[in-house]
Protein backbone atom coordinates (compact mmCIF):
# COMPACT_ATOMS: atom_id res chain seq x y z
CA UNK A 1 0.00 0.00 0.00
CA UNK A 2 1.44 3.37 -0.97
CA UNK A 3 1.85 6.16 1.57
CA UNK A 4 -0.90 8.11 -0.21
CA UNK A 5 -3.39 5.29 0.16
CA UNK A 6 -2.36 4.65 3.77
CA UNK A 7 -2.73 8.35 4.53
CA UNK A 8 -6.33 8.58 3.36
CA UNK A 9 -7.20 5.21 4.88
CA UNK A 10 -5.88 6.29 8.27
CA UNK A 11 -7.90 9.48 8.49
CA UNK A 12 -11.09 7.74 7.41
CA UNK A 13 -10.58 4.71 9.65
CA UNK A 14 -13.19 5.81 12.20
CA UNK A 15 -15.82 5.92 9.48
CA UNK A 16 -15.27 2.69 7.61
CA UNK A 17 -12.37 0.38 8.50
CA UNK A 18 -12.96 -1.61 5.33
CA UNK A 19 -12.52 1.45 3.11
CA UNK A 20 -8.75 1.30 2.75
CA UNK A 21 -8.83 3.02 -0.64
CA UNK A 22 -7.43 -0.09 -2.28
CA UNK A 23 -9.68 0.67 -5.21
CA UNK A 24 -7.45 3.66 -5.91
CA UNK A 25 -4.46 1.40 -6.44
CA UNK A 26 -2.88 1.88 -9.84
CA UNK A 27 0.00 0.48 -11.81
CA UNK A 28 3.55 1.48 -10.90
CA UNK A 29 3.67 3.61 -14.03
CA UNK A 30 0.50 5.46 -13.07
CA UNK A 31 1.76 6.00 -9.53
CA UNK A 32 5.01 7.38 -10.87
CA UNK A 33 3.11 9.83 -13.07
CA UNK A 34 0.90 10.86 -10.16
CA UNK A 35 3.96 11.35 -7.96
CA UNK A 36 5.60 13.56 -10.57
CA UNK A 37 2.46 15.62 -11.00
CA UNK A 38 2.07 16.04 -7.24
CA UNK A 39 5.72 17.05 -6.94
CA UNK A 40 5.27 19.74 -9.57
CA UNK A 41 2.07 20.98 -7.94
CA UNK A 42 3.70 20.88 -4.52
CA UNK A 43 6.53 23.13 -5.63
CA UNK A 44 4.08 25.61 -7.13
CA UNK A 45 1.29 25.51 -4.54
CA UNK A 46 2.67 28.09 -2.13
CA UNK A 47 3.26 30.74 -4.82
CA UNK A 48 -0.01 29.87 -6.57
CA UNK A 49 -2.10 30.48 -3.47
CA UNK A 50 -0.22 33.66 -2.61
CA UNK A 51 -0.83 35.28 -6.00
CA UNK A 52 -4.16 33.82 -7.10
CA UNK A 53 -7.07 35.64 -5.39
CA UNK A 54 -9.50 32.90 -6.42
CA UNK A 55 -7.51 30.20 -4.64
CA UNK A 56 -6.82 32.39 -1.63
CA UNK A 57 -10.49 33.28 -1.38
CA UNK A 58 -11.51 29.63 -1.31
CA UNK A 59 -9.38 28.95 1.75
CA UNK A 60 -9.12 31.79 4.25
CA UNK A 61 -5.76 32.25 5.89
CA UNK A 62 -3.86 30.15 3.40
CA UNK A 63 -1.99 33.11 1.91
CA UNK A 64 0.87 31.90 4.08
CA UNK A 65 0.52 28.17 3.40
CA UNK A 66 3.51 26.40 1.88
CA UNK A 67 3.79 23.14 -0.02
CA UNK A 68 6.08 20.77 1.83
CA UNK A 69 8.42 18.12 0.52
CA UNK A 70 6.16 15.30 1.67
CA UNK A 71 8.65 14.03 4.25
CA UNK A 72 6.86 15.47 7.28
CA UNK A 73 9.43 18.20 7.82
CA UNK A 74 8.94 21.95 8.11
CA UNK A 75 10.82 24.41 5.93
CA UNK A 76 13.56 26.09 8.07
CA UNK A 77 12.00 29.52 7.57
CA UNK A 78 8.86 28.34 9.40
CA UNK A 79 10.68 27.20 12.53
CA UNK A 80 11.90 30.56 13.83
CA UNK A 81 10.14 32.20 16.81
CA UNK A 82 9.21 35.09 14.52
CA UNK A 83 7.58 32.74 12.00
CA UNK A 84 5.63 30.96 14.76
CA UNK A 85 4.43 34.32 16.10
CA UNK A 86 3.28 35.31 12.61
CA UNK A 87 1.35 32.04 12.29
CA UNK A 88 -0.30 32.59 15.66
CA UNK A 89 -1.21 36.17 14.78
CA UNK A 90 -2.76 35.08 11.48
CA UNK A 91 -4.72 32.35 13.30
CA UNK A 92 -6.02 34.88 15.83
CA UNK A 93 -7.21 37.12 13.02
CA UNK A 94 -9.16 34.21 11.56
CA UNK A 95 -10.98 33.63 14.87
CA UNK A 96 -11.75 37.26 15.62
CA UNK A 97 -8.91 37.86 18.05
CA UNK A 98 -9.56 35.21 20.69
CA UNK A 99 -9.26 31.42 20.78
CA UNK A 100 -11.82 29.35 22.65
CA UNK A 101 -10.43 26.52 24.73
CA UNK A 102 -11.35 23.13 23.32
CA UNK A 103 -12.77 20.54 25.74
CA UNK A 104 -10.30 18.19 27.39
CA UNK A 105 -9.65 15.13 25.24
CA UNK A 106 -11.21 11.92 26.56
CA UNK A 107 -9.12 8.76 26.21
CA UNK A 108 -11.05 6.06 24.38
CA UNK A 109 -10.47 2.42 23.57
CA UNK A 110 -12.45 0.39 21.08
CA UNK A 111 -15.24 1.76 18.93
CA UNK A 112 -16.97 5.04 19.63
CA UNK A 113 -20.75 4.95 20.14
CA UNK A 114 -22.47 5.11 16.76
CA UNK A 115 -24.28 8.32 17.72
CA UNK A 116 -21.21 10.17 19.00
CA UNK A 117 -20.29 13.41 17.22
CA UNK A 118 -17.02 11.99 15.91
CA UNK A 119 -18.49 8.73 14.67
CA UNK A 120 -21.27 10.58 12.86
CA UNK A 121 -18.79 13.06 11.37
CA UNK A 122 -16.51 10.30 10.11
CA UNK A 123 -19.35 8.34 8.55
CA UNK A 124 -20.62 11.50 6.88
CA UNK A 125 -17.21 12.14 5.33
CA UNK A 126 -16.79 8.64 3.94
CA UNK A 127 -20.36 7.97 2.86
CA UNK A 128 -22.75 10.93 3.07
CA UNK A 129 -26.32 9.77 3.29
CA UNK A 130 -25.02 6.22 3.46
CA UNK A 131 -25.13 5.83 -0.32
CA UNK A 132 -21.84 7.17 -1.68
CA UNK A 133 -18.35 5.84 -1.13
CA UNK A 134 -16.50 9.14 -1.32
CA UNK A 135 -13.20 7.69 -0.10
CA UNK A 136 -12.95 5.45 -3.14
CA UNK A 137 -13.45 8.45 -5.43
CA UNK A 138 -10.70 10.59 -3.91
CA UNK A 139 -8.09 12.04 -6.26
CA UNK A 140 -4.61 12.89 -5.03
CA UNK A 141 -3.34 16.33 -5.93
CA UNK A 142 -2.04 19.21 -3.85
CA UNK A 143 -4.71 21.46 -5.36
CA UNK A 144 -7.26 20.06 -2.90
CA UNK A 145 -5.43 21.90 -0.10
CA UNK A 146 -6.60 25.15 -1.70
CA UNK A 147 -10.20 23.90 -1.88
CA UNK A 148 -10.96 23.26 1.77
CA UNK A 149 -14.17 24.76 3.20
CA UNK A 150 -13.65 28.33 4.40
CA UNK A 151 -14.45 27.30 7.98
CA UNK A 152 -11.61 24.76 8.11
CA UNK A 153 -8.46 26.08 6.44
CA UNK A 154 -4.96 24.76 6.89
CA UNK A 155 -3.49 26.47 9.97
CA UNK A 156 -1.64 29.60 8.76
CA UNK A 157 1.89 28.86 7.55
CA UNK A 158 1.20 25.14 7.64
CA UNK A 159 3.36 23.04 5.33
CA UNK A 160 1.09 20.81 3.21
CA UNK A 161 2.44 17.27 2.75
CA UNK A 162 -0.41 15.52 0.93
CA UNK A 163 -3.92 16.33 -0.23
CA UNK A 164 -6.84 14.43 -1.72
CA UNK A 165 -10.47 15.08 -2.47
CA UNK A 166 -13.47 14.63 -4.73
CA UNK A 167 -16.62 16.47 -5.75
CA UNK A 168 -18.13 13.54 -7.65
CA UNK A 169 -21.74 12.65 -7.05
CA UNK A 170 -22.87 13.56 -3.53
CA UNK A 171 -19.27 13.89 -2.37
CA UNK A 172 -17.48 17.04 -1.26
CA UNK A 173 -14.58 15.31 0.46
CA UNK A 174 -11.26 16.94 1.37
CA UNK A 175 -8.35 15.14 3.08
CA UNK A 176 -5.22 17.19 3.77
CA UNK A 177 -2.08 16.37 5.75
CA UNK A 178 0.15 19.23 6.88
CA UNK A 179 2.69 20.11 9.55
CA UNK A 180 2.99 23.29 11.59
CA UNK A 181 5.50 24.57 14.14
CA UNK A 182 2.62 25.63 16.42
CA UNK A 183 1.94 23.30 19.41
CA UNK A 184 -0.88 20.76 19.22
CA UNK A 185 -3.23 22.32 21.78
CA UNK A 186 -3.21 25.66 19.95
CA UNK A 187 -4.05 23.92 16.67
CA UNK A 188 -6.96 22.05 18.28
CA UNK A 189 -8.20 25.27 19.93
CA UNK A 190 -8.07 27.00 16.52
CA UNK A 191 -10.32 24.40 14.88
CA UNK A 192 -12.62 24.23 17.90
CA UNK A 193 -13.06 28.01 17.76
CA UNK A 194 -13.70 27.97 14.00
CA UNK A 195 -16.14 25.07 14.29
CA UNK A 196 -18.04 26.59 17.21
CA UNK A 197 -18.38 29.97 15.50
CA UNK A 198 -19.81 28.26 12.41
CA UNK A 199 -22.35 26.26 14.41
CA UNK A 200 -20.67 22.84 14.25
CA UNK A 201 -20.85 20.31 17.06
CA UNK A 202 -17.53 19.26 18.57
CA UNK A 203 -16.17 16.21 20.37
CA UNK A 204 -12.54 15.65 21.35
CA UNK A 205 -10.90 12.32 22.12
CA UNK A 206 -7.50 10.68 22.29
CA UNK A 207 -7.18 7.49 20.27
CA UNK A 208 -4.10 5.50 19.25
CA UNK A 209 -1.81 8.44 20.03
CA UNK A 210 -3.87 10.96 18.05
CA UNK A 211 -5.72 13.93 19.47
CA UNK A 212 -9.00 13.93 17.51
CA UNK A 213 -11.58 16.71 17.20
CA UNK A 214 -14.68 16.44 15.05
CA UNK A 215 -18.34 17.12 14.59
CA UNK A 216 -21.18 17.94 12.21
CA UNK A 217 -23.57 20.66 11.15
CA UNK A 218 -26.40 19.42 8.99
CA UNK A 219 -24.83 17.40 6.17
CA UNK A 220 -21.37 18.95 6.65
CA UNK A 221 -18.71 17.35 8.83
CA UNK A 222 -15.07 17.72 9.88
CA UNK A 223 -12.49 15.59 11.68
CA UNK A 224 -9.06 16.83 12.80
CA UNK A 225 -6.40 14.24 13.69
CA UNK A 226 -3.38 15.86 15.37
CA UNK A 227 -0.17 14.48 16.83
CA UNK A 228 2.93 16.14 18.28
CA UNK A 229 6.11 15.95 16.21
CA UNK A 230 9.16 14.81 18.23
CA UNK A 231 11.24 17.65 16.80
CA UNK A 232 8.53 20.17 17.78
CA UNK A 233 5.26 21.27 16.23
CA UNK A 234 2.24 19.30 15.09
CA UNK A 235 1.27 16.97 12.26
CA UNK A 236 -2.38 17.30 11.24
CA UNK A 237 -4.74 15.22 9.12
CA UNK A 238 -7.75 17.39 8.28
CA UNK A 239 -10.86 15.72 6.83
CA UNK A 240 -13.95 17.66 5.75
CA UNK A 241 -17.13 16.94 3.88
CA UNK A 242 -19.52 19.59 2.64
CA UNK A 243 -19.18 23.26 3.41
Amino acid sequence: MTRKIAFAAQVLALAAPALMLAACGSSEEQQAKEGTADSELSSALGDEIMVDPDLAGQNQGNSAVAAGLGDGSLPPEMLSPEAIDRARSAALQLVGGQLKKAPVAVEVAGKLPADSALAVASRAAAAPGGNANCADRAEYTMQWAARLPATFPVYPQGSVQEAAGTDEGNCALRVVNYVTAVPLDEVIDFYFTRASAAGFKAQRIKEDGDDVLGGTKGNASYVVYARAIPSGGTSVDLVTHGS
